[in-house]
């Protein structure tokens, strides 16, 4: 098992660094589970660290390993001050690498030993293990390595997986995660028991079950860590925070300038050049993150919808965002609205966000993706597609009131009606933008030096220099 661990890039930041300062250079290892929304944020923790001059491995599954480093050289940057290490997965060739609900399967038993292997031979002190990696906290704890637990949730999600068994006691849920009662789950933000994470992401039975029984594994292990690191910030999420003792909030994380982000993609850097042509605050942008599917009538609809809207627009189309889409008819879609909308397949998001040119982001709502738009001022128009995106929903358009939903018809569609009409709505609600504009000034104070984030991030990086 051993051998199938590859170390790619080993670059330091600094040539000069001596052999002394090598020897006593803070070293922590950084374990994401392998999906783009929990790669990213922890390699923007992994840079802010490196920048502290802690020495980052960085360990991803083979799979996406690569697909980091190809994103990276068409992008043209190299990896400073991380070091990128690869372990397998589990899954073989012909298997969807992006199963969610089977990499959670499948990846204790595959990356345990060689996990162990690596944490021996490095003399790893601490790990920053991913929420969803839970299973890693045993094997650190067995090897006196110390944990931190990093969410890539809300503090609300957190805070409501602890809550799990009083749902069940409750009769809101079942233990094999069926709904009981179709009620409003009054945490905040309050959230709809049929939208509850581990109910939603379960698309048979049996993976509700596993899903709950996950989550109670989880919760028990958790008395592991020393800390839950979150992405967030104690001013927007006060309520929840309150509900865990040893939470960090050290957001929002943001994406670093160069070296690697922990896109699977190459980022469409030109149209940040269209972007520039467009009138100030006048732009949808439209990105429904990695793992959003669309079938082919609510494709036509987002597009249609898109190209009768009132704005201009930029849509990120990832190659597996749909299926069955006739290429001809996709390329005279774009030849019909050039000049008007531009489509690209992946975005470098922040620095599209912080675009002086735009309006709104139509969003599936990751929490990525919330805390990117709180953190430049965007208002949000709402598509959740899973998990924790529709408490995500709850918190833009019930609590901050920073956007608005967009409504499904009877059949389950967001028309095209419905995609004009809510994007002429919210760019007309100067109030949705005055409080979207208040929240991002109180996001970045918080970041700045002497913020509350940037106060628990200081003590972060104390604790870690405890080698």
């Amino acid at each position: 098992m051993w051998r199938s661990i590859r170390l790619l890039v080993d670059i330091d930041n600094s040539k000069k660094t001596t052999s002394m300062a090598a020897a006593t250079q803070p070293h922590v290892m950084v374990l994401p589970f392998p999906a783009q929304g929990h790669v990213i944020p922890l390699m923007e923790l992994s840079h802010r660290l490196a920048e502290q001059g802690f020495k980052i491995d960085f360990v991803n599954t083979e799979f996406n390993h690569n697909r980091v480093l190809k994103a990276l050289e068409e992008k043209g940057t190299i990896p400073c001050g991380i070091r990128m290490l690869s372990i397998p997965d589990g899954l073989g060739p012909a298997d969807d690498h992006t199963d969610i609900g089977k990499l959670v399967q499948v990846l204790p038993a595959a990356m345990l030993s060689p996990l162990e292997n690596m944490i021996r031979s490095k003399k790893i002190k601490w790990v920053i293990v991913d929420v969803s990696m839970s299973w890693a906290l045993e094997l650190a704890t067995t090897m006196g390595v110390r944990i931190a637990l990093f969410s890539t949730y809300s503090a609300a999600i957190f805070a409501l997986r602890m809550n799990l068994p009083t749902l069940i006691e409750d009769g809101i849920l079942d233990e094999t995660g069926n709904v009981k009662k179709h009620e409003m789950v009054q945490l905040m933000p309050p959230i709809d028991a049929a939208e509850i994470p581990w109910v939603s992401l379960g698309s048979t039975q049996e993976r509700r079950r596993f899903n709950i029984q996950n989550v109670f594994k989880t919760n028990r292990l958790m008395a592991l860590a020393e800390m839950i690191i979150c992405n967030t910030f104690r001013e927007i999420e006060s309520e929840a925070l309150e509900l865990l003792s040893n939470a960090l909030p050290v957001g929002p994380l943001l994406a670093p300038a160069s070296g690697p982000t922990g896109h699977f993609l190459p980022e469409d850097m030109t149209c940040l050049t269209w972007l520039d042509t467009q009138a100030h605050r006048s732009v949808i942008y439209v990105a429904f993150g990695s793992s959003t599917i669309f079938d082919v009538a609510q494709f036509h609809e987002l597009a249609n919808g898109l190209a009768v809207s009132d704005q201009p627009f930029m849509w990120v189309v990832r190659p597996n965002f749909t299926n069955g889409i006739q290429e001809d008819w996709f390329n005279e879609y774009k030849d019909r609205i050039k000049g008007k909308g531009l489509v690209i397949s992946w975005a470098p998001q922040q620095r599209v966000l912080s675009h002086p040119s735009i309006a709104c982001f139509m969003s599936h709502c990751g929490w990525n993706s919330t805390m990117e738009g709180v953190l430049h001022g965007v208002p949000f128009l709402c598509w959740p597609y899973f998990s924790d995106q529709f408490s995500n929903q709850s918190y833009i358009c019930n609590v901050w009131k920073t956007g608005i939903k967009l409504c499904r018809d009877k059949q389950g569609i967001v028309t095209q009606e419905e995609i004009k009409n809510k994007a002429a709505q919210l760019l007309k609600d100067e109030e949705i933008k005055e409080r979207a504009l208040t929240l991002k000034t109180t996001a970045r104070a918080s970041i700045r030096e002497g913020g509350s984030s940037h106060q628990n991030f200081s003590e972060l990086v104390n604790l870690l220099r405890e080698q």
